[in-house]
């Protein structure tokens, strides 16, 4: 009997020892009641409480994610299209998301989709599917605003889908088709355009560098004939000059003189013409030119001078 008892008060014991004592997660807080009233909030860690007089309810303080279900939204210009979207929240007071809010999952669940209904009725399909992020920003202020009593914080919304009609989705894809066709075409002709301008400047600086290879070859072909002609004439200078020092310096007769002076009409004549006209310098020079030859006793010579004498006269 002893030992039953013993046994029964060991597992009483026990029953209220495991009963009293709660450990609490770092990511958890727990709300402690007394006799079903609010007593105190306590921290993660080893909790105790009083066995059948209070309960503690532990909230978890991480981010978690609700999946509002897709529903039909009409735009502003009477479109319908279906949406869904995803939250992500997190408990920043336990006592709060106790105590202010029955089943908080299915609160914001209805608040998101009346809300999403509100924001894209505002707005025209067009600006719905390109302003998801405007969209995102607008939902999530509503409903951090709105679940503030609730003791949690709202911190991002995600829209997953928005999804027109069949017959708008086809339409759409047609409207794109001809923008994209229309782009290409403008691209294609501003290319064309572009090209053309680029080979008419091609043309053009060719025909430039063409004319001035041509201007730069013929002023060449004038400097080298102006250098050969100058060569030439300083050539025929120096030549004259020399054999103008050598008559000098040989000091010969004017019978020598008259002689290759005669050579050199000779050669003039090219021993075709029977008459050659002189200037009238050269009377003096022809006056002694009978009596040369005389002393070379040449008749052929006799008769040119004779036929220049003539013509002097």
């Amino acid at each position: 009997m002893n030992g039953l008892l013993i046994v029964i008060i060991i597992v009483i014991i026990a029953v209220i020892a495991f009963t009293s004592i709660k450990i609490l997660r770092p990511y958890e807080k727990g709300v402690v009641e007394r006799f079903g009233k609010y007593q105190r909030t306590v921290e993660s860690g080893l909790i105790f409480i009083f066995p059948f007089i209070e309960t503690i309810t532990k909230v978890d303080l991480r981010e978690e994610v609700v999946d509002v279900p897709p529903q039909e939204v009409i735009t502003k210009d009477n479109t319908v299209v279906i949406v869904d979207c995803v939250i992500f929240y997190e408990v920043t007071d336990p006592f709060n998301a106790v105590y202010n809010v029955v089943n908080f999952y299915q609160a914001i669940t209805k608040l998101a989709q009346t809300n999403l209904r509100n924001i894209i009725g505002d707005l025209e399909l067009d600006q719905t599917l390109t302003s998801r992020e405007m969209i995102n920003t607008q939902l999530r202020e509503v409903l951090d605003e709105a679940t503030d009593k609730w003791g949690t914080r709202v911190v991002r919304v995600e829209i997953q889908r928005i999804e027109p009609p069949t017959d708008i989705v086809e339409a759409m894809s047609k409207q794109m088709k001809a923008e994209r066709m229309k782009r290409a075409a403008i691209l294609e002709a501003e290319g064309y355009k572009q090209s053309e301008i680029k080979k008419a400047e091609g043309d053009k600086q060719a025909s430039i560098l063409e004319a001035e290879g041509k201007a730069e070859a013929i002023k060449r072909v004038a400097d080298a004939d102006q250098y050969q002609e100058i060569a030439v004439a300083e050539g025929e200078a120096k030549a004259i000059k020399n054999v103008y020092s050598a008559i000098h310096e040989g000091n010969p007769t004017n019978d020598l003189l008259a002689i290759k002076y005669l050579e050199s009409l000779e050669k003039i004549a090219d021993g075709n013409s029977t008459k050659i006209f002189l200037p009238s310098e050269m009377s003096g020079i022809l006056g002694s030119i009978g009596g040369i030859a005389e002393l070379f006793k040449d008749d052929d010579l006799k008769e040119k001078i004779n036929n220049i004498n003539d013509n002097n006269e």
